[in-house]
């Protein structure tokens, strides 16, 4: 019976530490564009929410494009709001390399072989900010607009986010 009890005190243990908050490593989330037309008024939104313990650390940021190959731009123009937690959301248009000078796209195709003509659809990751500092715990929230001259913008199937790790802060102090 003793030994009974003891296993469920370890049992409880585990579940107990198992119930702290999860620390992000990386969030990624995709969607799709509707009918692959991406008008203005679809504007993808997109929740990343950091723990106290996720603030020592320096972020990676990049938006997800996925097309087809008659997509008839070498770029794609975005506005990008981004909303601190407790904050008023920031707006910024970036433009968003597709395609090199010659017209060869950048991102890859099918199994992440680059400019694989086998398939007609590219898969890009592109950083919009390198080593950000997210330093306030709760949900930070990044909302894409397409921003080109044609509305809708043809064959553009999907539009992501990704935020990740790229290593613990420094003492800002020291690198000031």
């Amino acid at each position: 019976m003793n030994k009974f009890f003891r296993m469920m005190a370890v049992g409880m243990l585990l579940i107990a530490a198992s119930c702290e908050p999860m620390k992000m490593d990386t969030y990624e989330k995709n969607l799709e564009v509707p009918g692959h037309e991406w008008a203005y008024n679809y504007k993808p939104a997109f929740e990343a929410t950091l723990q106290p313990a996720d603030t020592a650390y320096l972020y990676n940021i990049y938006v997800n494009i996925r097309h087809k190959d008659a997509y008839p731009y070498s770029n794609i123009y975005l506005l990008i709001n981004t909303q601190f937690p407790g904050e008023q959301p920031v707006s910024q248009r970036v433009e968003l390399p597709l395609a090199d000078v010659n017209g060869k796209w950048l991102g890859s195709g099918p199994n992440g072989v680059k400019g694989n003509k086998l398939d007609d659809i590219y898969e890009h990751r592109i950083p919009i900010q390198t080593k950000a500092i997210l330093n306030k715990p709760g949900i930070y929230k990044f909302t894409f607009e397409q921003n080109m001259r044609q509305n809708p913008l043809p064959d553009i199937m999907n539009v992501g986010l990704r935020v990740e790790k790229a290593g613990l802060r420094t003492n800002e102090k020291a690198t000031q």
